[in-house]
Parts: C-alpha cells; structure tokens; sequence
C-alpha cells in the first residue's frame, strides 16, 4: 500500500538543445526549471515544482496552454548559457518560445508557483466599455490602447500577444465595435499615450498582423531608453546580461538626467542592445560610488559596469562634446577600457615626450580609475536561492 503515501508523480517536460525550440515555440506559457543536480536548492524544489505543475494541468488540460519543463545545466551548459543562467535554481517565464525578462521570484511553494502561472494565463489587457474611460487614463503610466472592430481577429490576436509580454511595462487597453468607431477612421488602430499630461499620442503606422513590427513599435514605447535602477530592479537587469552605462546624480538634478537621455538618443541609439543605460539614485547606490572613489558629492559621475570592472567617464562636462561618450561605449566593447584598466593608457595615448617603457611601472594615468576586484558585483544584487 505504499502508493497511498506517494504524492503523483508529474511528466515535466526535460529539453535539451533537439527539443527545445519546438517545445517552447509552441506553448503558450512555459515555465522552465534550469537546476543542477549536486545544488541543495535545486534538490528541494523539484517535488514542489512537480506538484505545482500537476495542479496547473488540473486546470490547463491542453499540453500546449502551459507547460512545465526542466533543464539540467550540468548536461546542457549550451542551454544554460544561451539564456544566461549563472545560479541554480532559476525559473524562467517564456511565452511562445520567448523568454520573458523577468525571472519567477516568488516564494517557492506549490501554492505561490500555482497562482504566478494563473496570474501569467490571466488577460493582460483591460476592455474599456466607454471612451470616457481613456480620457481618465492615469497618465504617470505608459498607455497602449488598441481600437478593434472585433476581437475575433487577426489584428486583435497580435495585439494580445505583444500584451502578453510587454504588459509590466505598459498599461494594456483595447475597445471593440460601436465604442470604438469613432478612432478607428481608418480601421483597427493602435495608439500610444506616453506619460504626462500634454504629451502627444502616436500612432502605430504599421501592419497589426506583423507581430515583429508591433512588437518592436510597443517595446520601444514601453521601454524607456533610459531606465533607473533600484534595489527591486537591479538583479533583473542584471540577468538581461548586457554591461551598464550609468548615471549616478542627485535625485532632484532632472538637468542631468535630461541632459544623459539627450546625448544617449543623440550618441548611442545605434548600440542600444549591446549596452543598457541607466540612472542611479546618488544616496542609495553609495556603495557602487565607492567602488569608483566617488562620494554623492561627486555627483553626476557617468561609468560603465561591466561586471567584471567599472569605468568612470572622464568628465560629465564632456557629455555634449560630439562622439564622446559614443568612444567610451566604444571603448568597451573593443576592449580599450579593460585594457587600460590592466596596462595603463595605450601608447597613442601617452602624452608626447613620456617615455612608453615607463607605463608599466608608474601608476596609470588612464581617466578611468581602478575601482573594484574582478569578482565586482553590487551588493544589492544579491543572490536570492533561499526557498
């Protein structure tokens, strides 16, 4: 009679890199384990992500609505590193084969994994029934409302899939037939409200059918260009695994903030992708300020973040001086600045008459200062393995 005390045991899906593509591609949400056999952690969740899952299928009896999944990182470092897993155990959210920017977070419990996966499933977008309703819309918040004629169509069908995704960072809305008529003069439509009260809506000009282009349209609107990091946020942006460009200023100095998101739209447009940029309170990220020998007096002090080294831009007054903050980027990702960081200014950098065999005992004279230990990590974005 032993089975009378063995919980159910569920079939989680195990990928590796034959399966992987087409299992994710297909399901609508998948929920996917990436652990590793010798870690403690990853030992204790698997029976609570087992049961989780065989709750979920109670409910979602379509193998393709939601699906839960397992990789072992051990067997599978290709995978591992193509999703930029460092910790185990990490879940990670993906949405018809793309995988979400924010990882599962919660507590680790069958209840708690259970209701995430109802909250995933849940509509990301909220029906208006009266047009009255946008013109209340709370306009400290990024906007997308979509006009349909009906909701069963094509063009609603990518809208809500772009919702799906981008909806932590936009505000989703959408109206249907007769409440809608009136913006859609030329058909279904698609229109951001930007933040702030006098700010201009925009259009979205292209195919509603094309989720690429939509999707890109709506990231670019929802996502700013410019982020801020915060305690709660710093460990997600970190995961996205690209370096930092940072501007550390006072939380009232709006002038440089304005001042940094100019030159970045101006500068780096091109290299957004390869690089995040962001601004950091002064007062709360002290920490990092030491490790670059800076104090909020200091401030505004622009560096980048490379995980491995942090970097100080010369001088903030250099920020409007055409290029110049394009090479310190640039200078990054040839490996300048790591290079300076071990050796000292390149030669063609050294003033004229210095003698080059002196730079590699006197201290670097580089603009960029020596901060921190390879190892380098904030130490608010801790590890959060505990169960």
């Amino acid at each position: 009679v032993s089975w009378l005390f063995n919980p159910t045991r569920s079939e989680i899906t195990s990928l590796d890199s034959g399966n992987i593509d087409d299992i994710l591609n297909n399901a609508d949400v998948a929920l996917v384990n990436f652990y590793a056999d010798w870690c403690r952690f990853s030992q204790m969740l698997h029976p609570i992500f087992e049961e989780a899952s065989n709750v979920i299928k109670e409910e979602y009896p379509d193998k393709n609505q939601v699906v839960f999944a397992r990789v072992d990182c051990d067997q599978h470092s290709d995978i591992a590193q193509r999703y930029r897993i460092s910790k185990y155990p990490t879940l990670k959210l993906f949405r018809n084969g793309m995988m979400m920017k924010r990882e599962y977070r919660g507590q680790r419990s069958v209840t708690a994994i259970a209701d995430y996966i109802r909250q995933q499933k849940s509509n990301p977008i909220r029906e208006v029934q009266d047009l009255e309703e946008i013109s209340s819309l709370d306009r400290s918040r990024r906007n997308i409302v979509g006009y349909f004629e009906q909701k069963d169509s094509d063009n609603y069908r990518t809208f809500e899939r772009v919702a799906n995704i981008l909806h932590d960072d936009c505000v989703f809305l959408s109206a249907f037939g007769a409440i809608s008529k009136a913006e859609r003069f030329s058909g279904d439509n698609v229109i951001y409200k930007p933040p702030g009260e006098n700010a201009p809506d925009m259009v979205y000009l292209g195919s509603l059918t094309n989720f690429d282009l939509i999707y890109a349209w709506t990231q670019d609107k929802c996502v700013p260009l410019v982020r801020e990091i915060t305690f709660e946020n710093g460990e997600e942006l970190t995961e996205e695994g690209l370096p930092f460009l940072i501007l550390f200023h006072m939380k009232d100095d709006l002038e440089s903030l304005e001042k940094f998101q100019q030159e970045v739209a101006r500068q780096l447009i091109s290299e957004k992708g390869t690089i995040n940029f962001l601004h950091a309170d002064c007062d709360k990220f002290r920490h990092p300020l030491l490790h670059i020998q800076k104090t909020p007096a200091d401030c505004p002090v622009i560096a980048i973040d490379s995980f491995r080294h942090m970097y100080v831009f010369p001088d903030f007054s250099d920020l409007s001086v055409p290029g110049r903050l394009k090479q310190f980027v640039l200078d990054l990702h040839s490996g300048k600045l790591h290079r300076e960081f071990h050796h000292g200014p390149d030669p063609t950098d050294v003033a004229p008459g210095q003698p080059i065999q002196d730079l590699a005992s006197s201290p670097p004279e580089s603009s960029f200062q020596k901060l921190a230990p390879s190892e380098h990590r904030y130490t608010l974005l801790r590890e959060k393995d505990e169960l």
